[in-house]
């Protein structure tokens, strides 16, 4: 049985107006990145909208938080889009370095990392 005096990851995290502040600044990065920027190309405001609001409810869900992500599955919702290695490397640097920007502890990193590893394989198509 599960020790439930453990903090969730989304609460450790701070919670859901932290998880989308790290959203936000992770995708305000993104968007600039002349590598990855790509990606939106063609977007609405509302559908960039819509974008931010699912990325925010499966991070608040998979870190344990009481929100449903409603959205696709990642492989469902990246195959086709032909992101690399490449691409995927420099999504992680954008992270790391909204994670320091807003004092994750390292362990919270740890954690976020090895979410992100394990659902790698449905979003990168391309070595």
């Amino acid at each position: 049985m599960p020790n439930t005096s453990e903090k969730s990851l989304y609460e450790r995290l701070g919670g859901y107006d932290a998880i989308a502040a790290v959203c936000d600044d992770l995708l305000e990065r993104l968007l600039n990145d002349s590598q990855l920027k790509g990606y939106w190309r063609g977007h609405s405001q509302n559908s960039m909208r819509r974008e931010r609001q699912r990325l925010v409810d499966y991070i608040c869900e998979a870190a344990g938080g009481p929100v449903y992500y409603l959205g696709l599955d990642m492989k469902t919702s990246h195959t086709g889009l032909g992101i690399s290695e490449s691409d995927w490397e420099v999504m992680a640097g954008h992270l790391a370095a909204t994670l320091e920007k807003f004092n994750v502890p390292e362990q919270e990193q740890q954690a976020v990392f090895a979410f992100g590893a394990s659902i790698k394989g449905d979003i990168v198509e391309q070595a």
